[in-house]
């Protein structure tokens, strides 16, 4: 396992982060950097503070102490939708989608557009014609071809679709970062094959994907670089190309410890 220095300038940064709930420690001085066009990994064992961290940069939490920064500019979400405005998009593993809406109304939830001139002004009349083409335009530009009816309500869709759903609603906002909470825990094999290639395809696009989960292959197949959080804190990051899986395991367990100075490793161009 090698290291080395970067000094890329990072899209989202967290430094020295401390978040408890009464007694007990979520993040212990955690750190954090995602680069431009990247997908980091973020992997740890239960209570490694991985949900703790992401829910800090997507809103969710608001850090006790510590720096986060945007593009180099310190920020202090408070909200998901103060996040949002940011450019930052999480799905979460609950997915956060409207059963009954169909796929158009999901992908617009809380953001709905109204119709132009009187009709929309005075009577805040929906524009549902406009969402819904712009909503088949979203999934194209992904390449997401297993929606068919953007008026196709979400309830009837299989976890997989759901899942599309929810990933598109974050590309089709998230100008900056987007931020996905075990995207394929309740998957197959082809429904998660087709979210991690719709990680790849974000990725393309120029967008960072901060990507949390337990499944070790999968987060060799798609991740840049691997973020191994331990009690609160990072321990390691390595790359699929300077570490092996039993590598990332050790750190995990405790079993394997990086150097403070050996933390950080160059983001993959």
């Amino acid at each position: 396992m090698t290291t080395t220095t970067g000094t890329t300038t990072p899209v989202l940064q967290g430094r020295n982060l401390v978040k408890t709930f009464g007694r007990v420690v979520g993040l212990d001085g955690a750190n954090l950097e995602l680069y431009p066009g990247e997908v980091l990994a973020v992997v740890g064992d239960n209570g490694a503070g991985k949900s703790t961290l992401i829910k800090c940069f997507s809103g969710a939490h608001t850090p006790d102490s510590g720096e986060m920064q945007l593009n180099g500019q310190r920020i202090n979400f408070t909200s998901t939708h103060e996040a949002r405005e940011h450019g930052v998009e999480t799905v979460f593993q609950t997915l956060a989608v409207s059963p009954a809406l169909d796929i158009a109304s999901n992908l617009y939830l809380g953001r709905e557009v109204r119709k132009a001139g009187f009709v929309g002004k005075v009577f805040r009349t929906l524009d549902k014609k406009g969402m819904r083409q712009d909503s088949a335009q979203h999934l194209r530009d992904l390449g997401i071809s297993t929606l068919q009816n953007i008026t196709q309500a979400v309830e009837t869709l299989s976890g997989g679709q759901r899942q599309a759903v929810a990933v598109a609603r974050a590309a089709a906002f998230g100008s900056q970062v987007i931020i996905l909470d075990e995207p394929t825990a309740a998957l197959g094999v082809n429904e998660s094959a087709r979210v991690l290639q719709m990680i790849q395809d974000l990725r393309d696009r120029g967008l960072s994907v901060i990507l949390i989960s337990h499944n070790m292959p999968q987060v060799f197949e798609v991740a840049d670089r691997i973020h191994v959080a331990r009690l609160g804190k990072r321990a390691a990051v390595v790359t699929p190309q300077t570490a092996s899986m039993n590598d990332v395991v050790a750190i995990m367990t405790g079993a394997m410890t990086v150097p403070d100075h050996e933390q950080q490793l160059t983001p993959v161009n």
